[in-house]
Order: structure tokens, then C-alpha cells, then sequence
């Protein structure tokens, strides 16, 4: 009897996975917005069975989306369905939601990466270098406007911004993976829920403390930056600059976080707080000076001497 319960449960999960996806292949305009829902049935799955089951109702939903969708559906359901499973089968296992994010994150990464080295070998699309020839042909378009305007100094830095944007390519997809990931939770857990699945909460943000190895790692890629200033271009270029980016990134969240404490102290409005956060992204002196505070929250613990303070 449970057997068969297991089994009805794993159609109705597979008949609405399926139905998923044939609305993010044929219909873009909604499919785009319903293809973070693709991983729900691999996460109800994968949260309640044990891994003999799980891989039976993979290796089915593999069968399923190549006829759905042949391999454009097959690409969808293994990197959604992946995630789906890891996510559903630690939610199983009651971890947290920071390492549950952080696997996942990963596990988004190595499917993207994995669909442009496909997307190069066999149907020979190179997202990267399209983006860059569409955006040399802007540049090549405005030239006439910004020499009549006098801006021929303008034209040279967004060359210069064309060759950045291809060099931070690792940062812009380690972000597009957290980013994604971090939606895909937000739209299924509250879903999940719904259907007895126990999820973690998330930990108040204030509270957010990084490892400190993370400053460590943002000075040795500042001090060889300085130190040996890698030529741009080179590989060793690529991966400082990179490396300072995501670093910076995580330290900017610590300052955040910083803030958020200490306006939770001083019982400042929310409204302020975020209004900040919205801010930074927009003035470099606000940005750089939150990037401080996490820096200095970091390595010199300022949140406990404020708490000794109070």
C-alpha cells in the first residue's frame, strides 16, 4: 500500500514537472517566470524518499522531458532537476539554508558552465562573444555622436568597460548562481512548506558573520595586484580581479549585515536601512564606505565591542 501511495505520489510529481516544462519551451513569455517552480517536484520528491527512489524518479523524469522537449527539455530538467534533488534531499537531512544555498549555488554553476561548453562545441552559440560583438557594434555606432560631441575620451573607456565585462565573465556567473539559487528558495520553500516539508528558517541577517579567511583571501589579491600588477589579459590578471570582485561582494554583505545590527541596536526604521542598502549600489562613497565597516566588522569583531558599549 505505501508502495503504491510512493507511486502515485511520483506520477502526479512527474505529470506537473512535465507540464512545467512544456510551458517554459513553448510559452517563453510565462515560461520565464515558471521555470523557477521546474525543481518543486524533484524537492517534494527528494524530501520525503529515500535515495533508491529519488534516482528511479530522476532517471523517469530524464525519459519524460527528452520526449516533452527533446534536448532542449533535457538540458532544463538536468540542471533544475539536479538542484531540485539536492536541495530536496538536505532539506531531508535538516540542514541549514546558508549551506543549503552554497551547495546549491555550486551545483547551478557547474550546470551553466557545463551548458556553455555545450552550447560552444555542438551548436557552436557563444553567449559571451555574441554580447561582445553586440556590444563593440554599439560602440562602433556611437562614435560619430560622442566625436560631435567632443567625448572622444568616452569612446576608449567603453572599450575598456567591453574587455571588463568579458574578464569578470567567472564573477557574473558565480552571482547569476547565488542569485538564482537564492530565487529558486524564496519561490519554492514557502510552496514546500505548504506540503508539510519542515525548511529551516534563515538566521536573522544582522547576525551574519563570514568566515574570517575571507579578508585574508581579499589581502593576498589586493597585495599581488599592487605588488606584481598583473598585465590585463593574462591569466593571472583574470583571476586576481575576479577574485577581488566576489571577495569584495561577500565583504560588502558584511557590511550590510553590520549596519542592519546596529540599527536593530539603535531601533532605526527598516525603511532607512534598506533605503542604504539601495544607495550603495548607486554612490561609490557610500559603497566603498559599507565595504569598510565589513572589512573593519571582519577582522576587528566591532559588532562586540558595541555590544560591550551598550
Amino acid at each position: 500500500m505505501k508502495n503504491v501511495r510512493k507511486l502515485t505520489e511520483g506520477a502526479i510529481l512527474l505529470a506537473a514537472f512535465t507540464v512545467l516544462l512544456l510551458i517554459t519551451i513553448y510559452i517563453p513569455i510565462i515560461g520565464s517566470f515558471l521555470n523557477m517552480l521546474l525543481p518543486l517536484p524533484f524537492m517534494l520528491f527528494s524530501a520525503k524518499n529515500s535515495v533508491k527512489n529519488i534516482a528511479a524518479f530522476f532517471l523517469a523524469a530524464i525519459i519524460l522531458s527528452f520526449i516533452a522537449g527533446s534536448f532542449l527539455g533535457l538540458g532544463f530538467m538536468l540542471l533544475y532537476g539536479v538542484i531540485g534533488v539536492v536541495i530536496g534531499f538536505m532539506l531531508q537531512k535538516n540542514k541549514s539554508r546558508t549551506t543549503i544555498l552554497i551547495s546549491s549555488s555550486l551545483i547551478f554553476m557547474a550546470g551553466l558552465v557545463i551548458y556553455y561548453v555545450v552550447s560552444v562545441a555542438f551548436l557552436q552559440v557563444n553567449i559571451i562573444q555574441e554580447l561582445k560583438v553586440a556590444l563593440n557594434e554599439g560602440v562602433i555606432n556611437s562614435q560619430d555622436m560622442l566625436k560631435s560631441m567632443g567625448k572622444e575620451d568616452q569612446i576608449e573607456l567603453l572599450n575598456k568597460k567591453i574587455k571588463m565585462i568579458e574578464t569578470l565573465a567567472p564573477y557574473f556567473l558565480i552571482m547569476l548562481s547565488i542569485m538564482g539559487t537564492f530565487i529558486i528558495q524564496w519561490v519554492n520553500f514557502p510552496i514546500l512548506k505548504r506540503f508539510g516539508v519542515k525548511v529551516e528558517p534563515w538566521g536573522s541577517f544582522r547576525n551574519l558573520s563570514l568566515p574570517r579567511s575571507l579578508l585574508w583571501y581579499y589581502l593576498i589579491a589586493i597585495g599581488v595586484d599592487i605588488l606584481v600588477h598583473p598585465e590585463q589579459g593574462t591569466y593571472l590578471y583574470t583571476v586576481v580581479i575576479n577574485a577581488r570582485y566576489i571577495l569584495e561582494m561577500f565583504l560588502l554583505f558584511q557590511g550590510f549585515a553590520f549596519i542592519f545590527y546596529i540599527f536593530h541596536q539603535r531601533s532605526i526604521a527598516k525603511g532607512f536601512t534598506f533605503l542604504l542598502v539601495i544607495l550603495a549600489f548607486m554612490i561609490p562613497i557610500i559603497h566603498y564606505i559599507i565595504l569598510l565597516l565589513g572589512i573593519m566588522d571582519l577582522g576587528f569583531d566591532y559588532r562586540k565591542r558595541f555590544e560591550k558599549k551598550e
